[in-house]
C-alpha cells in the first residue's frame, strides 16, 4: 500500500496530542501496519524528545534506532516555548529542509508516519513559518485533538476555520476525555464541535480518547 503521512496537532499546548498520537500509532500496529512517530520540534528537553518516549511507552515498544539516531525529532531546546524562540535563545534555528528529509526517511521504511506538531496550528516553526502552513505547504491530511475544557470550543472552532481558510485537508477531530469534566459538558462541547467541523468537512471522522489510568493504555479503533 502507498505510505501514509499524518499531521497530528492540537488546539494547544495540553490538548493531549502526544497520547492521540501514541494511541494512534498503537491503534494501526495492532492493524498490523508499519508505523513510526515523528516530532517537528521538542522543547523543554534536551536529549531525545520526551514525547517520542511517551509514543514508544503508549505503543508497548523499546526506543528504535531512528529515535537514537534522532532522526524522528532532531531538534530538542532546553527552553520550553515556543519552537521557533526556543531554538532562537539558543543562537539555533529550526531546519525545515532537515524535518523534511527526515520525513522520506522514514516513508521509506515506514507505511505510515505520524508527525506531531508542537502546540497548536499558528504555533510558529521559524520565524517565517506557522505549523498550519508547514501542513499546507505539504498537503499532509491533518488530525486535529481536542477536549472539553474550559475555552475548548472556541479553540477547536477557530482551528477548523483556519482549516478551512488556509485550505488544510482537515482528516478528523479526535476528543479527549482526560481530564474528567462533568458529562453535560462533554455532551454539548462534542455536540456544538462535531456540527462545526461536518458542515465544513462532511467526510472528517470525529472519536474519543479513552480516559488514560496511571498504569494502562488503551487504543480505539479509527480507520486511516
Amino acid at each position: 500500500m502507498p505510505n501514509k503521512v499524518f499531521f497530528i496537532s492540537g488546539i494547544d499546548t495540553d490538548s493531549g496530542k502526544t497520547f492521540a498520537t501514541g494511541l494512534l500509532a498503537k491503534t494501526l500496529m495492532n492493524q498490523g501496519k508499519t508505523v513510526i512517530t515523528q516530532k517537528i520540534a521538542q522543547t523543554g528537553c534536551t536529549d531525545i524528545s520526551i514525547d517520542i518516549i511517551k509514543h514508544r511507552e503508549i505503543m508497548g515498544i523499546e526506543l528504535l534506532e531512528e529515535d537514537i539516531s534522532k532522526i524522528t525529532c532532531p531538534f530538542c531546546y532546553e527552553m520550553p516555548a515556543s519552537p521557533h524562540l526556543a531554538a532562537k535563545l539558543e543562537g539555533k534555528q529550526i531546519d525545515i529542509i532537515t524535518i523534511d528529509a527526515n520525513t522520506k526517511a522514514l516513508s521509506s521504511k515506514f507505511e505510515y508516519v505520524l508527525i506531531e506538531g508542537a502546540g497548536g496550528l499558528l504555533v510558529p516553526i521559524t520565524d517565517e513559518i506557522f505549523t498550519i502552513d508547514f501542513i499546507k505547504q505539504r498537503n499532509y491530511p491533518l488530525i486535529l485533538v481536542t477536549s472539553a475544557k474550559i475555552g475548548s470550543i472556541n479553540h477547536t472552532l477557530l482551528s477548523v476555520e483556519a482549516c478551512l481558510n488556509r485550505g488544510v485537508n482537515l482528516a478528523g477531530i479526535i476528543f479527549n476525555l482526560f481530564p474528567e469534566v462533568d458529562k453535560n459538558i462533554v455532551d454539548d462541547s462534542q455536540s456544538k464541535i462535531k456540527t462545526d467541523l461536518h458542515s465544513k468537512y462532511p467526510n472528517a471522522f470525529f472519536c474519543e480518547i479513552p480516559i488514560l489510568q496511571k498504569d494502562k493504555t488503551e487504543s480505539f479503533f479509527i480507520n486511516l
